[in-house]
């Protein structure tokens, strides 16, 4: 088990922390909720770059996310630090940029704790989540439509590995 109170951890990580992460974050706390609420899962998400540190995700992101009742407006765009890396189980990158810059910056010990998020939805048959940053209203909805569909891979992955742990 982890070194913490949660039976699992999950950063979920883009580059600025206020489209794509955000979304599946608030994604993966409502099928949580909605799925299996007797799970301890801490989740957050990070970005790669500072551009937005601070700031709250972008407004069409909340729209869309509000429109599927997810509320966004509480979270506020971080950088990854190296602590995330020993703190989190899985650290998620959205796309092959991002896990490539967690990896440069990620300790070897760890290397293994970062993967796709849409690695969780191999149905899909793609591997990035495409940033909807500088299109319309559809990408955020596309965005929304692929994180749903990762969410629930990994809520299955998650369950799967508590039930293999050993009790206490």
């Amino acid at each position: 088990m982890p070194q913490h109170e949660f039976e699992h951890s999950v950063l979920f990580v883009c580059m600025g922390n206020i489209c794509r992460s955000p979304t599946a974050e608030g994604m993966f706390v409502k099928v949580l909720e909605e799925r299996a609420p007797e799970l301890r899962i801490e989740v957050d998400s990070a970005g790669t770059h500072a551009y937005h540190v601070g700031e709250p995700p972008d407004p069409r992101a909340q729209r869309a996310a509000r429109r599927r009742g997810i509320d966004l407006g509480g979270q506020r765009a971080r950088l990854v630090r190296v602590e995330d890396f020993s703190r989190f189980d899985l650290v998620l990158a959205m796309d092959e940029l991002n896990r490539d810059t967690l990896i440069d910056r990620c300790p070897p010990a760890f290397h293994d704790r970062i993967r796709l998020f849409l690695e969780f939805a191999p149905q899909l048959d793609r591997t990035a989540v495409p940033d909807p940053y500088y299109g319309g209203i559809n990408g955020f909805e596309h965005v929304l439509d692929l994180v749903e569909e990762a969410a629930s891979g990994l809520l299955d992955y998650l369950r799967g590995r508590t039930r293999q742990e050993p009790a206490p």
